[in-house]
């Protein structure tokens, strides 16, 4: 199929191709403020959404014979979703793409926007050109089902953060504010710009995510089932937006499960689909005609929307489908489309020819340097609402240090109670290690689909999130430590002397950041269930060749290399070599008790553990922690690129 364009749209597409299209050349006498005031002066074009968000040229969108086939996983082959469907979404169009589950509407959309890349096939063109997939997703946005939204900032923050991080330095804070606030009153927002987005409703919510996409003002809008879990009015309300953003000249695109006769009549353009294939394509007013054409027409008093849907299910039987899908030539027809034969008459497709050159050195807007900047600073926000990660985490270590303080009260200088002192040691471990690995399990996964989303979106690079978060957790890690190592050290009366008390306090904190990138390493990949399995799994065999259960010495041979790899053996090791290193001198024995271990040589000797060790522990515990480190930021990548 040769895809269709209006004859006039390839123009803009030629000459300046929006967002990251930008051919500057085109304003060669203006400086970069004359630049600004020019794109955020107050058009009242139909091509501009909002009077002071920038410039964005039409878009018109074809694709043909486009397939997806998705794995269904080792050894069970693969599966195809999308059959060599064609079609075409014209600007200014608000098009809902229909059909029931398992249609494959949420698998064209993520085509479409560019979401999927691996197995799919066919061309997309935009404005008649073959797609650059890294120019074209510096115009769009992809707004998913579910609100991934950060809980503990306001509408407002939110806002803050996507106008930075979308529109860059060099506008202004003043112009961003009055972009802020004129989307935030479109969208029925500005009343709510205090609230938290926890405490929003479902419609709000939704609101608030296609707010933070509008900020830079997209010109081409995916939105996959944007009525979900919202009541009738609220869907109402939202559709009725879409459809004005639709009008000020951009293309937008959303999926819809089953819309009510209201709602449906709000589409501009229906694209109905059914196992992969297309029923109909063209103005939502048509649809009646075009089902009378083919010999099925809509009940009396009938949801246009519900018929068409119980056609696609096969209610009616399967021959109607293939009907339907031979009718629209699987998308290739444009006869239900406005001025039909004028679309026909002007179909052209740039082949074998690509765009001007476009800058695509960066997908995001703003420079590394600022990325993290604005993600700390937002990060930071985070961290000190956070009950969880902040508040809980510092209540849990002092009270648990308190605890372990009352249960080995003085046992550090008891010559009679070193087992329990060594008991304690391997305790502390514990906690360290269990608390912060499984906080992380637990809580990243949730954000991770809100980097899915922001990072698709060009928000930021995944190398400036993941530095921000490595850097944001440190201060509260230290602090958390801190706390649990003063509390304890002197309650069980260790060494008082800094160099030990020092010792103690560094084990501590590798054995806390080395655990952090454990869990950061399953929560990358896992979801919570698997995470909560495979974390403490996992922590068993680091606990085994540890050598508090069994010493070094007794570990078979071919057990041996265990002990390299488990941290938890460096983390006792410095321990031991802090507490009863450093040629300490022989501990004090009541008179009416035994004291086998009162010569700390002794006690080294028989756990087989060396008291000068300490500096190869931290040496090997930072390795591990780089190591750790740097496997979570590939695995993270690969998750990202994998769900693509």
């Amino acid at each position: 199929m040769e895809a269709v364009l209006h004859e006039a749209s390839r123009e803009p597409y030629q000459q300046s191709i929006t967002a990251g299209y930008v051919d500057n050349e085109r304003l060669p006498s203006l400086n970069t403020n004359e630049k600004d005031t020019l794109h955020y002066s107050n058009m009242n074009t139909g091509m501009v959404g909002f009077s002071l968000l920038p410039r964005a040229d039409s878009v018109d969108i074809a694709f043909e014979d486009v397939t997806y086939t998705a794995s269904m996983g080792f050894r069970k082959g693969t599966k195809r979703i999308l059959h060599e469907v064609s079609g075409y979404l014209p600007q200014g169009q608000l098009i809902a793409i229909m059909g029931p589950s398992g249609a494959g509407k949420s698998t064209l959309l993520n085509v479409l926007s560019g979401y999927s890349i691996k197995g799919v096939g066919g061309n997309v063109y935009v404005n008649g050109f073959p797609r650059d997939l890294k120019a074209f997703r510096k115009l769009s946005c992809y707004i998913t089902q579910d609100d991934r939204l950060q809980p503990l900032l306001t509408v407002e923050e939110n806002m803050n953060v996507a106008a930075d991080l979308k529109l860059g330095m060099e506008v202004s804070r003043a112009k961003k504010e009055a972009i802020i606030a004129e989307v935030l009153q479109t969208l029925g927002l500005e009343k709510s710009a205090k609230t938290r987005t926890a405490q929003l409703s479902g419609g709000q919510r939704k609101r608030l995510s296609i707010a933070l996409e509008l900020i830079n003002n997209p010109t081409v809008l995916f939105l996959d089932e944007p009525t979900t879990g919202l009541d009738s009015s609220s869907c109402t309300q939202c559709v009725k937006l879409l459809k004005e953003l639709a009008q000020k000249g951009r293309t937008v695109v959303c999926t819809i499960h089953q819309p009510s006769a209201t709602m449906f009549a709000i589409f501009d353009q229906v694209y109905a689909l059914a196992a992969g294939r297309c029923l109909y394509q063209g103005l939502t007013s048509k649809l009646i005609p075009f089902l009378e054409t083919v010999g099925l027409p809509c009940p009396m008093f009938h949801n246009p929307a519900d018929y068409i849907i119980e056609l696609a299910c096969g209610e009616y039987g399967d021959d109607k489908i293939d009907i339907m899908v031979a009718a629209t030539e699987n998308g290739k027809a444009l006869t239900w489309f406005e001025n039909a034969d004028a679309l026909t008459k002007h179909k052209q497709i740039q082949q074998g020819t690509v765009p001007p050159k476009i800058d695509n050195s960066n997908l995001e807007a703003t420079s590394a340097l600022t990325q993290l900047k604005i993600l700390l600073k937002r990060d930071f926000i985070k961290a000190k609402r956070d009950t969880t990660l902040t508040y809980l985490r510092i209540g849990v270590n002092f009270a648990v240090a308190l605890m372990l303080g009352t249960l080995y009260w003085k046992a550090g200088a008891d010559g009679s109670k070193v087992i329990d002192n060594y008991n304690l040691l391997f305790s502390i471990l514990m906690h360290h290690m269990m608390t912060t690995m499984m906080l992380t399990i637990l809580t990243y996964p949730t954000e991770m689909s809100i980097l899915i989303k922001e990072h698709f979106n060009r928000w930021y690079s995944l190398k400036m999130y993941y530095f921000c978060i490595t850097i944001i957790d440190i201060p509260i890690s230290v602090f958390c430590c801190l706390v649990f190592t003063v509390v304890v050290y002197i309650s069980t009366a260790q060494p008082l002397e800094m160099n030990r008390l020092a010792m103690f306090g560094l084990i501590s904190l590798l054995v806390i950041f080395v655990a952090q990138s454990f869990g950061l390493m399953i929560g990358a990949i896992c979801n919570v269930v698997n995470g909560t399995f495979l974390g403490p799994t996992l922590a068993v065999p680091m606990m085994m060749f540890a050598g508090f259960g069994v010493t070094l010495r007794d570990l078979p041979v071919y057990l041996y290399w265990g002990s390299y790899v488990s941290y938890l053996r460096y983390g006792l090791e410095g321990y031991v070599g802090a507490i009863y290193g450093l040629d300490r001198e022989t501990m004090f024995c009541p008179e009416d008790k035994y004291c086998h271990y009162k010569y700390p040589e002794q006690f080294l000797e028989e756990i087989a553990m060396r008291g000068d060790q300490f500096w190869n522990d931290i040496i090997a515990l930072v390795i591990i922690l780089f190591f750790l480190r740097i496997l979570s930021y590939v695995l993270l990548k690969w998750k990202l690129t994998s769900l693509r």
